[in-house]
């Protein structure tokens, strides 16, 4: 969850004081952080609340200078001939000049303000208050740490123990409204304008939504402006960027167009959230065409109609609408004179325009771009307004509109459970249904207590802190150090004399048999094959379990993107979304804490909690249907072979491929086999 302190930079020893230019928010941030690992808990709070006002002030001196000279320094067009592009660059030169003379004082060098992406993330994560919550516990100041708490809630659902915190803190301050202190206003605004469109409160859902409106494009205004910030070049180290004048200049541009066409992304979606609202932007004119009519504006109506038509011009629901209320103005407004909103038509034709620009750069200049689906029509509104099929039908409520609902997605084969376990010595402990879930299924006796000492002296020998995790030893919490091996690696070491060649093989070969019994158990008709094998250990640090609220791994799916807020899983990239089945082989029991809890798509409600111990595997399916997590680990370390499946032989995991073939090599040389026989002889 948190930074660790070594990716921050250097703090110098607390914040300093106020004046001159802007300190930058990575700094107040180390600083904050240091002193709270010191005990300095007043100084941690101070420079936390800091960091997080230098960062909002440092986005707000760019917008006011970029809006500046957007202004003051118009683009002028190239002009004719050799020379005549002097104009046009003439120009940009000027706006930049014109951007940094504003940005300067107040901010100082730019390159003090070039944060980290690891702290970019932590603050769009809201990790900074988590550790505010924290030190205003330690200073007594509850209202504060229930506001913090409240505040980092919101971008992290998954995280159930701060929902006790806000249930407690809730009873003892005797605070019933808790304040998201980094709440997107156009959000909050459009939230309570539905909540009094549901409550039949018209006239306050009118105001509510419009103010919406007016904040949704204000905020894309100021995000089309961000997006001219700087950009990364991923396919191209910056030193040795070799591309000519109008290669360099096309390829930054697409980025930046790129980013700014994705802000109808942007805004649809709260924070902590993967996936936007659907169909945000043209909902708000859905409602309000529904509510302008109840309070009998229907010169409103037909304007909000029209607007939403322009998104999708085909939805037969809301012609209809339209056409009711040009029967309603019928002999007092000419229907044609009431057009859309020009705001709604200028956004739209922008867009397509960036649209098409992306494409022609995707397909001319090699930009790689997919253009996602902004306006999804499955985003409706949940109610039951739907239009009479003709005026002479109206009931006597008016218009009501009938809502297309997102369809549930259909499993992809047929699923089965309850197939033999192959093994004699394998113990079934309990099915999905035991486990409140969906293809779930709880094994012991995988392994035997002598295999899983000899396997955790093999981790000993070859796992490497944050291998499997690009390198990071605590990718999910700082309170945990994470260490890791594969299979390839455990059998290059036995190869090499570095640990024992039976012991190294024993993890080749307890992966294969979990492969086996996985296959069976849940009757699948073709191959199961690996997708990732993993031998993973989580240790607890000392000194940093004290009221611990995070988990050691976050509540989360393994071929899809959780999105509790929309109660959705999304199965799109960065997912793997070619995982279908997922199992977990527990190697000991002495430790505290480290529960795997299976919840359901809310993150939040436990629906089944597993403690492990040497010889237990827990097997699932790898889809939204079974979100999990892992509960701290408090004291000592947790060990595990975490094993990923697929049914698509073009998602084989190569390092398996790459294990058979050392295995097959060992074979010929004869170096014997393990003594394990995963040739199940003594199936059931």
């Amino acid at each position: 969850l948190l930074l660790p302190l070594l990716l921050l930079p250097a703090a110098g020893g607390g914040c300093a004081a106020e004046g001159g230019p802007l300190e930058p928010f990575d700094a107040l941030y180390a600083s904050g952080v240091e002193a709270y690992y010191g005990g300095d808990f007043a100084g941690a709070a101070r420079c936390l609340e800091r960091a997080l006002r230098s960062r909002r002030e440092l986005r707000a001196a760019r917008l006011r200078c970029r809006r500046l000279c957007r202004a003051q320094v118009r683009l002028e067009e190239p002009g004719p001939g050799t020379g005549g592009d002097l104009r046009f660059f003439g120009s940009v030169l000027r706006r930049a000049e014109c951007v940094r003379r504003c940005e300067e004082p107040r901010l100082g060098a730019v390159s003090r303000h070039r944060a980290a992406e690891e702290v970019r993330a932590d603050f769009q994560r809201r990790v900074p208050y988590s550790y505010l919550q924290r030190a205003y516990i330690q200073l007594n100041k509850l209202e504060e740490a229930a506001n913090a708490a409240h505040t980092f809630f919101m971008a992290n659902p998954e995280h159930m123990e701060i929902q006790q915190d806000l249930e407690n803190y809730k009873t003892t301050s005797g605070k019933a409204t808790l304040i998201d202190q980094e709440a997107r206003q156009h959000m909050e605004d459009y939230s309570a304008g539905v909540r009094h469109y549901d409550r039949e409160e018209y006239e306050l859902a009118i105001e509510l939504l419009e103010r919406a409106l007016q904040g949704y494009y204000s905020e894309d205004e100021d995000c089309q402006l961000m997006c001219e910030g700087p950009q990364r070049f991923e396919e191209h180290e910056h030193l040795d960027y070799k591309a000519g004048l109008y290669e360099a200049i096309a390829d930054h541009y697409m980025q930046v167009l790129a980013c700014k066409h994705d802000c109808v992304r942007e805004l649809a979606t709260r924070s902590g959230r993967i996936s936007p609202i659907e169909n945000f932007l043209p909902l708000h004119y859905d409602y309000l065409q529904f509510a302008y009519y109840r309070v009998g504006d229907y010169v409103k109506a037909l304007e909000c109609a029209k607007s939403y038509l322009l998104f999708h011009p085909d939805d037969e629901d809301v012609l209809e609408n339209a056409g009711y209320y040009e029967g309603l103005l019928e002999g007092t407004v000419d229907p044609a004179t009431i057009k859309p909103r020009k705001e709604a038509r200028a956004l739209l034709r922008r867009h397509k325009l960036e649209s098409h620009l992306l494409r022609v750069a995707a397909a001319g200049l090699g930009f790689a771009y997919t253009e996602p689906n902004y306006w999804n029509r499955y985003g409706a509104r949940q109610d039951e307004h739907s239009v009479p099929s003709s005026i002479s039908s109206e009931p006597e409520d008016g218009p009501r509109l009938s809502l297309t609902k997102k369809p549930m997605p259909k499993p992809d084969r047929e699923l089965k459970e309850g197939g033999p376990l192959l093994y004699s010595d394998v113990k079934f402990v309990y099915n999905s249904q035991q486990l409140n879930g969906t293809q779930r299924v709880l094994l012991d006796n995988v392994i035997s207590e002598e295999q899983c000492r000899e396997l955790h002296r093999v981790a000993s020998g070859i796992m490497l802190a944050g291998d499997g995790y690009r390198g990071k030893t605590s990718p999910h919490t700082p309170n945990e150090r994470f260490e890791g091996a594969t299979v390839l690696k455990a059998l290059k070491y036995g190869y090499e004399g570095r640990v024992p060649l039976k012991s190294a093989r024993l993890f080749y070969d307890i992966s294969e048999k979990a492969r086996r019994i996985v296959q069976s158990y849940f009757q699948l008709n073709s191959t199961l094959y690996f997708s990732y094998t993993h031998l993973v250990c989580r240790t607890a640090l000392s000194g940093q379990q004290e009221r611990r609220n995070d988990l050691s791994h976050p509540i989360h799916a393994d071929n899809c993107l959780l999105d509790p807020e929309a109660n959705e899983c999304w199965k799109e990239p960065p997912a793997y979304t070619f995982r279908d089945y997922s199992a977990l082989l527990y190697m000991n029991a002495d430790f505290e804490g480290g529960e795997f809890i299976f919840t359901e798509m809310d993150a939040k409600t436990v629906t089944a909690s597993i403690k492990p111990k040497c010889g237990r595997m827990i097997s699932f399916s790898s889809g939204g249907e079974n979100p999990h997590g892992v509960k701290a680990v408090t004291k000592g370390q947790r060990c595990a072979v975490a094993l990923w499946f697929t049914l698509d032989p073009l998602y084989r995991e190569l390092e398996r491929i790459q294990a058979d073939e050392v295995i097959a090599m060992l074979d010929q040389e004869h170096l014997g086999p393990s003594e394990m026989n995963i040739n199940p002889k003594d199936e059931l």
